[in-house]
């Protein structure tokens, strides 16, 4: 890995103290990232215990290479490629979502605006479409509705009209620089403190990896998948996923009735919730990045 780029895993040992309940047991870190989840899960778990990891950054996979355990494997996959895992057959799926230091930091990789570079964004720079290739093509009204819905931001109309009204003049934006540029020009207020580009880039992001889609897909399978009394720990960074995650488990935390069927004994809860956490003011402090984290733990039931 080049060390130029640096990361500092979130919730380090809040999320694996929170997933590991058995030692000898299979567990899933279904976002490897640069492996600090990982890593330390391996130094916990038992010689007969074993660690499953999926990423679909290559990147990411050529830094899991690096790991020389017996009791680890990871997959060039999505997180949603858990769901071809048994049924029933993990104690603890671990999921960071978001985007690693790495990604952020690396020009190359087009997912900041504080250094330019190509427009990309891909999690996976093999497969689909560029952010920029997207927005050489689409309409206006989809270009609104993705930055309006992904990144909750109120000019997403007046940025949208300034990218077709771009592409129309010069050619389509290619790079961060340009597009932070453009949305600075048709953003007219913003929060104290926050570049004027942050939400575009957000809804941007989200949209060309499908994340929050991805998140509902693979929560899913998680529940399938872990054993009774196997944990689901999950790291946010913003609300749109951490509302996903909150009401994901609240809906199967409950029994449910078929109102069809009133006389029937009703379907067990699934999901017990067991805790939310923060980062401390000194992980924060250390590592400002991990301000926004939520951290979310369940654990499975018996049913």
């Amino acid at each position: 890995m080049d060390t130029q780029w640096q990361h500092t895993t979130v919730l380090l040992t809040e999320a694996i103290e929170a997933l590991i309940t058995r030692p000898d047991a299979t567990y899933v870190d279904a976002t490897f990232g640069r492996g600090g989840h990982s890593r330390l899960l391996l130094s916990k778990l038992a010689p007969q215990g074993r660690l499953i990891a999926f990423d679909k950054d290559p990147e990411a996979v050529a830094e899991a290479s690096r790991i020389a355990d017996p009791r680890f494997s990871i997959r060039h996959e999505a997180f949603t490629s858990i769901a071809a895992l048994p049924p029933a057959s993990v104690a603890g799926v671990l999921l960071d979502l978001g985007v690693s230091s790495p990604q952020i930091d690396n020009p190359a990789r087009g997912f900041s605006f504080r250094a330019d570079g190509p427009l990309d964004m891909r999690m996976d720079p093999t497969r689909g479409q560029s952010v920029a290739q997207w927005l050489a093509t689409a309409e206006q009204g989809q270009i609104a509705e993705v930055i309006r819905d992904y990144g909750e931001e109120r000019f997403a109309v007046q940025i949208a009209k300034a990218l077709v009204a771009r592409r129309q003049e010069r050619g389509p934006v290619s790079t961060t620089a340009e597009l932070a540029h453009l949305v600075a020009g048709a953003v007219k207020t913003r929060e104290p403190g926050q570049d004027p580009a942050t939400r575009t880039f957000q809804a941007l992001r989200i949209f060309i990896n499908a994340e929050l889609e991805e998140l509902q897909e693979a929560l899913g399978a998680a529940l399938d998948i872990l054993q009774p009394q196997g944990r689901l720990v999950v790291i946010s960074f913003h609300s749109l996923e951490d509302r996903i995650v909150k009401q994901f488990i609240a809906k199967h935390s409950r029994e449910v009735v078929d109102r069809r069927v009133p006389f029937a004994a009703p379907r067990a809860m699934k999901l017990r919730a067991l805790d939310r956490i923060k980062p401390s003011a000194q992980e924060v402090a250390a590592n400002p990045r991990a301000r926004s984290a939520i951290l979310r733990v369940a654990e499975r039931t018996q049913a």
